[in-house]
């Protein structure tokens, strides 16, 4: 049994990194944080898979709510006076690009990445489970803990919205 885990962990990890990425906003520090927290659950039995659905929806659940709970701590951790010490200091962190901003760097993902975050959250979360982590739109629901119902209204909507955002203006073909 604890092999048959490791593996299905082992075979998501590059997925479940992707989607800590995603739920922490692209910080790549963040997303290894909220992954190893949720890795840890998983090996001090914290975690217990129902069988409800499957694996990999429930792990994207759990990463899901792990990075939930680090933006809280974060957020109540955050002081008006931390902030400005950083502010002042100027500390800054690694100056190395790290490899989302490589993604980034080409303008086809800059353009998209943009467009995804001009999405309300809820749509860009349904799409990037959908395209980017491959799951279907039940299993995309049970990881974001809403009905199918809602899950189908957000990705039907982001699309069109998304469409529009990445459609060429036609100002610049009558040119």
């Amino acid at each position: 049994m604890e092999r048959e885990l490791a593996d299905n962990l082992e075979a998501l990890h590059a997925d479940a990194f992707g989607w800590a990425l995603h739920c922490c906003g692209g910080d790549v520090c963040r997303a290894e944080e909220v992954l190893q927290n949720a890795y840890l659950k998983m090996a001090q039995g914290r975690l217990q898979n129902t069988g409800a659905s499957s694996f990999k929806t429930w792990w994207f659940g759990v990463i899901r709510f792990t990075a939930h709970e680090e933006f809280r701590r974060l957020r109540y951790r955050e002081s008006l006076l931390g902030r400005l010490w950083l502010q002042l200091s100027g500390d800054s962190a690694d100056p190395r690009p790290s490899p989302s901003r490589q993604a980034e760097l080409d303008e086809q993902t800059l353009q998209l990445r943009t467009a995804l975050a001009q999405l309300p959250a809820r749509q860009a979360e349904v799409l990037h489970l959908v395209f980017y982590q491959d799951l279907s739109l039940s299993e995309a629901a049970g990881v974001m803990k809403v009905s199918l119902g809602s899950v189908r209204q957000h990705y039907e909507r982001g699309k069109a919205r998304l469409r529009s955002l990445l459609q060429p203006s036609s100002e610049t073909h009558e040119s």
